[in-house]
């Protein structure tokens, strides 16, 4: 791989990572791949006790701190939660994170999903993974690199869509020997948790993050997995690296 074993994981808001994809994160990580998080919003408007700079103070220091677990770095750009906008000065943002980071795997939320947030964090990384290697989008903080990274959309919240229809994972991980991590990485977002009850109504976001890892788990007769659906449009990779690289672990549906 040009640019070595590093991962990209581009989202809205920290926890999506945690909720999502952290277990697949760890078992590369446990392969010798080197973990960057970031998120397009600091999270705040996750609140009902703080005000914008306090809570984005403390969701950026839980983001670390999860990060942390796999030895891995935290990146925010610094959009606000709600206003994310596929726009040219947030996509030079993403584009020139990506640059600076030079993945070989980048993952990112579902195209389809509950807030607009989170498709708009989809569709950036789409375009910044794409944009990676095209001279003539100047960042001033880095230099085009190729080849296009993999991309791998999650699953979205609760695995359904805007319908209410299931989506299908096209790849799905065994995670279950890494639940732990995954549950500690999720604990360290303890500002959210006040939050999501007062908003949401869930009472236990671990048990809610479980359960979804359950519900993948029993389409591969595991315990727990992560579903994901990878980009293959024009110019993305064709193979799946996860599948090269976690052997039995991964399924391909």
């Amino acid at each position: 791989m040009a640019n070595g074993k590093t991962i990209l994981g581009l989202f809205a808001h920290p926890d999506d990572a945690e909720f999502m994809c952290a277990g697949t994160m760890a078992l590369l990580h446990k392969k010798g791949w080197q973990i960057h998080i970031a998120t397009m919003a600091p999270g705040d408007c996750g609140t009902v006790e703080y005000n914008r700079e306090e809570i984005s103070r403390i969701r950026r220091a839980e983001a670390a701190k999860a990060a942390s677990i796999l030895d891995g770095s935290y990146h925010c750009l610094e959009c606000g939660d709600i206003f994310i906008m596929y726009d040219r000065p947030t996509l030079l943002k993403a584009i020139e994170l990506v640059r600076k980071v030079q993945p070989a795997i980048v993952f990112t939320l579902s195209p389809s999903d509950y807030m607009v947030d989170h498709e708009m964090a989809s569709r950036l990384a789409q375009t910044a993974c794409f944009a990676c290697g095209v001279v003539n989008v100047e960042t001033a903080g880095a230099e085009p690199f190729e080849p296009v990274p993999y991309l791998y959309y999650m699953d979205p919240v609760e695995g359904k869509d805007n319908f209410g229809a299931g989506v299908k994972a096209g790849t799905i991980v065994d995670i279950t020997s890494v639940m732990d991590t995954k549950e500690k990485m999720l604990c360290c977002h303890e500002s959210q948790r006040n939050w999501l009850l007062k908003h949401h109504g869930i009472d236990d976001y671990v048990i809610t993050m479980k359960k979804l890892g359950e519900y993948r788990g029993r389409e591969i007769n595991s315990r727990f997995a992560e579903g994901f659906r990878q980009h293959l449009g024009h110019a993305y990779p064709q193979d799946n690296i996860l599948k090269a690289e976690l052997g039995e672990l991964v399924h391909i549906i």
